[in-house]
């Protein structure tokens, strides 16, 4: 009988939707991940320009699914082999120190957690943002994507995955999992592309932030506040 090959440990899945200029560095910089027996998982939402065929040669597998950033998470994670699944964004970097600090997470069997964020822009207003950031989500157990959020599979699975929502998939899952546990925050930084924040004004990005977030809290629906957030693109 031939030998079967060990399922991961850990699976990044990443969703896609046009990124070909930022994809190929991202899964670029997660070889040695990859090299150490992650497996890399993008799930493409119906890219327009290069995205698949630039990941196809440096992701385990490329998958397509709906356009929708939840939508896309879950498809990634159904066909996962990990016990661990690790949801990077494609403009967001993990620091190769992040591996050694999810096989402890692991070897604890933690239910779920996340990385502090660095932006990566170097305007003195960024550092200030991502510091709190970071100190609000240890104080609220709310994560969000950009911090790369990582959860056993059978947590994952229990309550379900991302809820199938437009935008604020990340703090309606954040809102599952810690019912169960709290999130635990390791100290290790990813880096998440500050573009938006640039291109928007940053003093304009907090506002539209928190705006969007409170609505959402008030019952909005997800999809409107999407179409207002990606129209400012």
């Amino acid at each position: 009988m031939p030998a079967t090959s060990p399922s991961p440990t850990i699976s990044i899945i990443l969703p896609t939707w046009n990124e070909a200029t930022v994809i190929a560095s991202t899964l670029a910089k997660l070889a040695p991940f990859r090299a150490r027996g992650a497996e890399i998982l993008v799930a493409d939402g119906g890219s327009r320009d290069a995205t698949v065929s630039l990941a196809s040669r440096l992701a385990d597998r490329v998958i397509q699914a709906p356009k929708g950033r939840a939508v896309q998470m879950n498809a990634g994670a159904a066909v996962a082999r990990g016990t661990y699944l690790l949801f990077l964004h494609a403009d967001t970097e993990l620091p190769v120190e992040a591996f050694d600090a999810l096989v402890e997470c692991m070897a604890k069997a933690v239910a779920w957690g996340r990385f502090d964020v660095r932006l990566s822009g170097c305007h003195p207003v960024l550092r200030v943002v991502e510091t709190l950031m970071n100190w609000r989500s240890r104080l609220t157990g709310i994560v969000t994507g950009d911090q790369g959020i990582f959860v056993r599979r059978d947590v994952f699975e229990v309550v379900g995955g991302y809820p199938p929502i437009a935008l604020m998939e990340d703090i309606a899952l954040s809102k599952s999992l810690k019912s169960r546990a709290w999130p635990v925050c390791l100290g290790q930084r990813v880096t998440t592309s500050s573009r938006r924040w640039e291109t928007r004004g940053i003093g304009s990005t907090i506002f539209l932030m928190w705006e969007l977030r409170l609505r959402y809290f008030l019952g909005a629906d997800p999809a409107d506040l999407a179409r207002e957030y990606y129209g400012r693109d």
